[in-house]
């Protein structure tokens, strides 16, 4: 940046790291992709539908509330529409969070490691940041740590990224119970696990739980995302939302994709019987293996000489990038650094990826 533009950039935003999606190929090619978490099937044949008939109505302003999907998403969770805001991805209403409860008298608390968006949303709120480390790679729960952590606002994912484990709800029932700040469960991954936080929001009034459509809904393209909370905190929300947060074709595909609950639930159980059959497939090998509740695997890569760390997750990382497979390997915490994490594809992609694997595992035996 130049020496003149510095002087009218506030330093706090001179010295904050931006956010490091995944890689993102220019175009599809004759590549396995599974460093995103995508789902690997196309949305609902009723999206498209949807979405071209929304596309004769863009010359007028999208509706502000998003409120046809909003109803969808109470009725969906047997909550009132006034429990429900839309965003333009969870991540936008992660922000959104950020901007309500949090500046620089007001700190924000998080797992470490997790989803690295948080530090980058409270860099751009100016307000300090509470990292909570695990004690071990079993990722259990630091309940007392949170707890004691003194913060106003608190992001819990759940399943967990990038491990892919669900903390037990009773674990979070007691956060809430304990924590006298506002706690937001980030459940980008809660429709491939077993249980959900969002029983818990007739029991604590603290309580944000955020959901995308990017995931289990085949949407990530259409950035759809939803927070469900108390009625008083949606207000707060709403109050700091952008007026038109969510344009025509994506609150219409939303809710083609959500009405579709029969081609959800087939996508679903393909995903899930993919992950078991990784998961079966990584143990078999002797490799630690997150018994995931996500769309992904988190897995530490053994030799067949019985060599783990750092340099072997890289070393089959960049393997499977010279044959055009994709993962994601964080070699930045202690941590995440032995091991890699993969997206859950289709059964021909699943395939592919572990014959290379294989290969790998001969070629450095």
């Amino acid at each position: 940046m130049d020496d003149w533009l510095k002087r009218f950039v506030p330093p706090e935003i001179l010295s904050r790291k931006s956010y490091t999606p995944g890689f993102q190929p220019k175009s599809e090619g004759n590549l396995v992709k599974l460093n995103t978490n995508e789902n690997p099937y196309p949305p609902s044949p009723l999206v498209a539908n949807a979405v071209l008939e929304e596309t004769k109505r863009l010359h007028y302003y999208p509706e502000p509330t998003s409120s046809n999907l909003r109803k969808l998403i109470a009725e969906k969770h047997q909550l009132e529409q006034s429990q429900v805001i839309i965003g333009n991805g969870s991540d936008d209403l992660l922000n959104l969070c950020v901007r309500a409860f949090s500046d620089s008298k007001r700190s924000v608390g998080m797992l470490n490691p997790s989803y690295s968006l948080y530090p980058t949303l409270t860099s751009l709120q100016r307000s300090s940041l509470a990292l909570i480390e695990f004690s071990d790679d079993q990722f259990d729960l630091p309940l007392e740590k949170i707890i004691s952590s003194g913060i106003n606002l608190f992001f819990l994912t759940n399943p967990h990224a990038p491990s892919g484990l669900s903390f037990p709800q009773a674990e979070i029932a007691k956060i809430l119970n304990d924590l006298e700040a506002i706690l937001v469960v980030d459940e980008a991954y809660a429709d491939f696990a077993e249980d959900t936080s969002i029983p818990l929001l007739f029991e604590a009034d603290n309580l944000i739980v955020t959901r995308t459509f990017s995931k289990s809904y085949s949407l990530a393209g259409s950035r759809v995302g939803y927070a469900v909370s108390s009625p008083q905190i949606i207000e707060v929300l709403d109050n700091v939302r952008e007026v038109y947060n969510l344009d025509r074709m994506s609150q219409a595909a939303a809710h083609a994709a959500l009405s579709d609950k029969s081609y959800f639930e087939d996508c679903k159980a393909k995903i899930l019987n993919e992950r078991q059959k990784a998961h079966t497939f990584f143990t078999s090998l002797g490799w630690r293996t997150v018994e995931s509740q996500a769309n992904f695997i988190f897995t530490e890569p053994v030799t067949k000489g019985g060599k783990v760390g750092k340099e072997v997750a890289k070393s089959l990382f960049e393997y499977l990038e010279g044959q055009n497979i994709f993962v994601r390997y964080f070699p930045n915490h202690r941590l995440t650094e032995s091991k890699i994490r993969i997206s859950i594809g289709t059964k021909d992609q699943m395939i592919t990826l572990i014959q290379t694997i294989k290969n790998w595992l001969n070629e450095n035996s």
